[in-house]
């Protein structure tokens, strides 16, 4: 593998964690503070700024029907 397409696997490595990482903190925040908690927003513009608005639809239908593997709770 040349440099290159190891350096864009490792930032795409990165970029996928930070934007799953937000997505859980910004639920967790809200479950734990409310929706109208200001830190909470800082995650809600992160994770829709990071990622992909599939991922996000995708994620939303798991949580909503139970089905997400992430632990929300605080």
């Amino acid at each position: 593998m040349s440099d290159a397409a190891d350096t864009q696997k490792l930032t795409t490595a990165g970029f996928d964690a930070r934007c799953w990482q937000n997505y859980v903190d910004y639920f967790k925040c809200i479950n734990a503070r409310g929706e109208d908690f200001a830190p909470c927003k800082q995650f809600y513009r992160a994770y829709h700024s990071l990622c992909p608005n599939e991922w996000i639809e995708k994620w939303d239908a798991q949580r909503e029907e139970g089905r997400n593997p992430s632990n929300f709770e605080v």
